[in-house]
């Protein structure tokens, strides 16, 4: 199974992440913890490059993303789901669409076909939004900021509206939770719609198969 965690800078994905991820172990599963960019050792050079580096155009920002995401899935999330682990990931695709689709006005439909592409199709079986105000989230951070924290409140308010779009017109795969509630709080969400899921899969794996005539 694959579960991602999107939203805003801020929101508390890593937190929540590592919550659900220690519950899962508890209950006896394989879990792989990742995130994007920078899942793998090439990912830690491209979001240095993309976050930290020197300035590059929106269109390369997206396809640097992408190249992330295509190595990423091939080399980590591929082989975990094959041996049957769970994969919790700290962003995937919707972050592109969302960050550099309408954040930078690139056109949602085309980031989300390249992203497609890059991944050859592989979606979330669950994606947790974590939904909070920008001005909140923000505000929440500590350190410098990378270029996408510091791209303005305008970039931000978009790119949460995004996510809110993408998810309603998804509500099967998308998850809402109110991130400005304590941490508790969204954890016990979040564990129960993948309990359900878990439960709805177990159910799947046992179910007998049709006796012939």
């Amino acid at each position: 199974m694959l579960i991602s965690f999107e939203g805003g800078d801020g929101v508390g994905k890593s937190t929540q992440l590592g919550l659900l991820a220690d519950r899962l172990v508890a209950l006896g599963h394989e879990v792989v913890r990742t995130r994007e960019p920078g899942g793998t050792p090439l990912g830690v050079e491209l979001r240095n490059a993309v976050l930290h580096g020197e300035h590059v155009s929106p269109r390369t920002e997206a396809l640097l993303y992408a190249t992330d995401r295509a190595h990423h899935v091939d080399t980590v999330i591929r082989p975990a789901l094959e041996r049957g682990a769970v994969v919790l990931t700290d962003r995937y695709l919707d972050s592109s669409v969302a960050y550099q689709g309408n954040g930078r006005d690139l056109g949602a439909d085309e980031v989300e076909r390249l992203s497609l592409w890059a991944t050859d199709g592989l979606l979330p079986e669950l994606t947790v939004l974590l939904d909070l105000d920008p001005r909140v989230g923000l505000g929440r951070l500590t350190g410098a900021p990378d270029r996408l924290e510091s791209a303005g409140l305008d970039f931000h308010v978009r790119t949460r509206q995004a996510f809110l779009d993408r998810a309603a017109a998804d509500p099967a795969r998308w998850l809402v939770v109110d991130a400005a509630r304590d941490a508790d709080a969204v954890h016990a969400e979040v564990a129960a719609r993948v309990d359900g899921l878990l439960t709805q899969r177990a159910a799947a794996h046992h179910t007998p198969s049709p006796v012939s005539p």
